[in-house]
């Protein structure tokens, strides 16, 4: 403990390890695509009630449960982003371990805050379990007093709450559950300088950009699969014609994400791993992306709604979930841009016409039938890539 004192950032300081010969920390594994694949599922599972029945108080559930899960993956991988001494059979058996526990929390989603709540918390118990047997097993020996502290508390004890929230009655369990997450997020914040040592040294900055651009494809690709069951369900000339717009806005929103999200990501972190600024690097990869992810969703959910009934107007939850999708998702990568550094003026030019658009939006989405207020979205989403492209070319035209 004294040696802790003396020195604040031994605890957290990498162990002195090389990477594993074996894989090429810099890419993501090919278990780790694997794992995701129940993601897929689960993302499914917990927007079943944005498209079953679109009220608000689903709207916020799905939110809500949503971040627990997300908080679970980005620690999994970002604990395996650090961690490059990991052979592929050892992070083979770590994503195999983990994704038991997704899929148990995949198959409890639906009915997470009924008779399934048990299910859905013993599955989080189990992938905070996974964290820690990995954190034990690959800094125990190397970490002082407090680091092992660090460790039993951020997923030792969560996990006991998650698996002591089994037998509390509802409503008390969830707020066990939220009591949970909190203690997660207050310790990170909290322990960030004893951690930046570890981060700073081991942070691989293409591995995490190719595994958060591979989340959003799969959060894409659900979207897409939703458009395409409630066309099956739906089957009329209507339902076709918004069907097609639903896949378009979603194609805007990838092209907008992928041709700038992703290489801003990779330049950003390369900038604040230079700077060492660990702060700026928690935010963009724990807290932010969820944003991203949820919003998408959210759109998601609403096309799905407007292809069942393209002539009728929108609900009040399904509106809500289409503009504020499109806005969060755009506010969202504002708020990241500048956090990498970009300057404010250059991001409000194409941040604030974005949010105009989107409220405007809000008011078809409002007064239109489902179908029309697609066909906005699509135009709006359009004028936005529009405008980012040819800013990009003046910019690159003056770099000439």
């Amino acid at each position: 403990m004294a040696g802790d004192r003396a020195n604040p950032r031994a605890a957290g300081r990498a162990p002195d390890r090389r990477p594993a010969v074996d894989r090429d920390p810099s890419r993501a594994h090919w278990m780790e695509l694997f794992f995701d694949l129940i993601f897929v599922a689960l993302v499914g599972q917990l927007a079943h009630g944005l498209h079953e029945e679109p009220t608000v108080a689903n709207l916020l559930l799905f939110v809500a449960l949503f971040a627990s899960v997300w908080w679970s993956w980005v620690n999994l991988t970002f604990a395996v982003n650090i961690m490059p001494w990991l052979t592929r059979r050892q992070l083979a058996f770590v994503m195999l371990a983990a994704m038991f526990a997704l899929g148990a929390i995949a198959v409890a989603a639906p009915e997470a805050t009924t008779e399934r709540a048990w299910l859905f918390a013993a599955g989080n118990a189990a992938l905070r379990i996974v964290l820690l047997a990995l954190w034990i097993s690959q800094s125990w020996a190397t970490g002082g007093t407090a680091s092992r502290i660090r460790v039993l508390a951020y997923n030792g004890v969560t996990a006991a709450i998650w698996l002591a929230s089994i037998w509390v009655p509802q409503p008390w369990n969830f707020l066990l559950w939220g009591a949970a997450i909190v203690i997660e997020v207050v310790l990170l914040v909290t322990s960030s300088a004893s951690w930046a040592d570890r981060v700073i040294a081991n942070l691989n900055v293409e591995h995490l950009a190719e595994r958060f651009g591979l989340l959003v494809v799969i959060v894409l690709g659900e979207s897409v699969l939703s458009i395409v069951a409630a066309l099956d369900e739906a089957w009329t000339i209507e339902a076709g014609l918004t069907a097609a717009l639903g896949l378009a806005a979603i194609a805007l929103l990838a092209w907008s994400f992928f041709m700038y999200g992703t290489e801003a990501m990779r330049d950003g972190l390369e900038a604040l791993r230079a700077a060492g600024d660990y702060p700026a690097i928690r935010d963009t990869v724990g807290f932010l992306p969820f944003l991203v992810v949820v919003g998408v969703t959210a759109v998601s959910g609403a096309l799905g709604n407007a292809i069942h009934d393209p002539g009728e107007p929108l609900p009040l939850a399904s509106g809500l979930a289409l503009c504020g999708g499109i806005a969060v998702f755009y506010l969202t990568n504002a708020i990241i841009s500048v956090r990498f550094g970009r300057p404010i003026a250059a991001v409000l030019r194409w941040a604030v016409p974005a949010l105009v658009l989107t409220a405007a939006l809000g008011v078809a989405a409002a007064l239109l039938p489902a179908g029309a207020v697609i066909l906005c979205a699509v135009v709006v989403l359009a004028v936005i890539v529009g405008s980012a492209e040819l800013s990009e070319r003046r910019r690159i035209a003056g770099l000439r």
